[in-house]
């Protein structure tokens, strides 16, 4: 029994008792109640989420229980969480078994939201099942969703890493932007993958509402992504020569995000479809490593490459390729269809995003004034410098 929120085993699935008490329906001990032996219906909305023991799904399920008209939530992980999940039902089962289909069926869940998409593993796990996760378990989920018609919504997270990181990539992306180079592996592999899954799914069943929202990297206090993981590093290994952009989204506009996607649209919007999902501006690599107070350490591309497998092996860090393209590269995205066709507007621009991320961090090893100043500086003298090349250079 999980002491974090209330367990329920699949066989005790079906609507809450007190509905049925409230409104004097027999209990039909499946996925919903019989009204005199004929008509079925459910009092408000079921929702079933996945990947409820990290912070982020743990984060939306307390959200979406406050929703007037959701009228249960059930939280499925292959862990029991170790934080509070309110007053939502949690099932341990795992997303790449076939028992999620019973799960699934036996909930009654009319809405599917699926966040068991990420790229660490719970508990010191490897990257093969990171990747079983990601890949294997949609595919599972996809597969009872697909049998199973109280389904009428589905909202899956994805990432803005399906665009991988090219030297020759656009200034921004949009939703319909195909990749200059497709992502190889790791967790953007993974994204490229689950998506096409969804795809298919969606043509399947055409009477799913289906939603995917790309997110750009995710930051706040309470993340722990590969990341935030970086950006915690006493000092930052980046590619000479480089200075990427990048984007944040803010951990809050992220729950609130998926909540919209959960729910019918309101009017004038429409929450179907794939829409990128990031914070209004940029920051460069080197803004970010200033307002941290982090010192920088550039590397040639294949020391960075070495840095990088230093930092998995020691576990401080899961430096992967993806990552190190991203620092080399970076990555833009249009959120024109965000505002006007989701209709949603983040209440954190990037660099407050960051902000907030590096609040909760701590100080670096230098005050981010002195780094700056300091950085400032020698910006200044190399000016000068090439000034002066140039001059002898003219005589």
């Amino acid at each position: 029994m999980c002491r974090r929120g209330k367990f329920r085993s699949p066989a005790h699935l079906g609507p809450s008792h007190r509905t049925a008490d409230r409104l004097g329906w027999p209990h039909t001990g499946n996925a919903g109640y019989r009204i005199r032996g004929r008509e079925a219906a459910i009092l408000g909305r079921v929702v079933l989420v996945t990947g409820v023991a990290r912070q982020l799904g743990g984060r939306f399920v307390r959200r979406i229980q406050r929703d007037p008209e959701v009228d249960r939530v059930i939280g499925v992980d292959a862990v029991p969480p170790e934080h509070h999940l309110g007053g939502a039902d949690f099932v341990q089962t795992d997303i790449r078994q076939p028992t999620i289909a019973r799960v699934l069926a036996e909930s009654g869940a009319d809405t599917v939201v699926h966040l068991d998409v990420t790229g660490t593993a719970l508990g010191g796990g490897s990257r093969a099942t990171v990747k079983e996760t990601n890949v294997i378990g949609t595919m599972q989920l996809l597969g009872a969703c697909q049998k199973s018609p109280a389904v009428r919504r589905l909202v899956v997270k994805s990432s803005t890493n399906v665009y991988g990181s090219a030297p020759r990539d656009p200034a921004v992306f949009t939703e319909t932007t195909p990749p200059k180079s497709l992502p190889s592996g790791g967790f953007a592999k993974d994204t490229v993958e689950v998506e096409g899954y969804v795809r298919g799914f969606a043509r399947r069943r055409p009477d799913v509402a289906v939603c995917v929202l790309r997110f750009a990297n995710i930051l706040g206090p309470t993340v722990d992504t590969p990341l935030a993981s970086y950006f915690s590093l006493p000092v930052l290994p980046t590619v000479f020569g480089y200075d990427p952009r990048l984007q944040f989204v803010h951990e809050d506009d992220v729950v609130e995000v998926l909540r919209i996607a959960s729910h019918e649209p309101r009017r004038s919007t429409l929450n179907s479809g794939t829409f990128n999902i990031a914070g209004d501006g940029v920051l460069l690599l080197s803004q970010c490593s200033r307002r941290l107070g982090r010192p920088t350490v550039p590397l040639l591309l294949p020391a960075v490459t070495w840095a990088g497998s230093l930092v998995r092996t020691l576990g401080m860090t899961d430096f992967s390729p993806e990552q190190i393209r991203l620092l080399t590269h970076g990555r833009v995205v249009d959120t024109g269809q965000m505002r006007e066709t989701l209709g949603f507007t983040p209440r954190y621009t990037t660099a407050e995003t960051f902000a907030d991320f590096a609040h909760a961090l701590g100080p670096g090893l230098l005050p981010p004034q002195t780094l700056a100043g300091a950085v400032d500086r020698v910006a200044a003298l190399s000016a000068r410098a090439a000034g002066h090349l140039q001059t002898h250079s003219a005589n």
